[in-house]
């Protein structure tokens, strides 16, 4: 029997929120490392008629005050003049099969790659449409390149992609950062945006206790 509780947790590469609570989230992850299983969803939020220049989201340059306010991160110069130009279409779909090509190599690594792409957005200003930043995320992360671009092109990684912005919908999921935690009465959410990582382990102390 397995007695890892089950975690999933419900993301955006272009979601400032999950940029500013992935600290907190890696570090409750490494702490709980021996009786957690967490799997990464990415959630789809600028797809479709919404994936449009940056430009295009006023609301974003207060957000992202409020964000390092609230959680400590700092957005890199280079993320601020890809907003201060404004032109740089944010497509979530091609982000989230960014994540399934670099995943397919290293599944248990999934949380450290959905870091790395946040990083490559928000502070080195990378275009997560661009098959040669996988390349070089491949590079850095230790990964086969070339595999991971081949993946990133294969029609099959976008539909499971699409499959995962699917799967989060059926969990309820409508907003991000959105951390669930499997029960035997269905999913709830553990913790916020701005919880800490001590928060949310105590959450799952909690949690823990009862079921025991």
């Amino acid at each position: 029997m397995n007695d890892r509780v089950q975690l999933t947790y419900g993301f955006d590469a272009y979601c400032g929120w999950c940029y500013g609570f992935g600290p907190a989230l890696h570090e409750f992850a490494e702490q709980n490392a021996d009786r957690i299983d967490l799997q990464v969803l990415s959630g789809g939020l600028f797809t479709g008629p919404r994936a449009q220049p940056i430009g295009d989201f006023p609301h974003i340059p207060g957000a992202n005050d409020r964000i390092a306010t609230l959680t400590g991160v700092t957005f890199g110069d280079d993320y601020q003049q890809v907003l201060t130009d404004g032109t740089r279409v944010m497509d979530s779909t091609d982000a989230a099969t960014g994540l399934v090509a670099l995943r397919r190599q290293a599944p248990e690594r999934q949380l450290e790659f959905a870091g790395a792409l946040q990083r490559a957005w928000y502070v080195d200003g990378r275009d997560l449409s661009d098959a040669e930043v996988y390349r070089d995320l491949a590079a850095e992360l230790g990964l086969d390149p070339d595999a991971v671009v081949a993946a990133y092109l294969d029609p099959a990684s976008r539909a499971e992609a699409e499959r995962e912005f699917r799967e989060l919908r059926q969990l309820g999921v409508d907003s991000y950062p959105t951390l669930l935690l499997h029960t035997d009465r269905g999913a709830v959410r553990l913790g916020g945006p701005v919880s800490s990582a001590a928060t949310l382990t105590e959450a799952l102390d909690q949690y823990l206790a009862v079921r025991a």
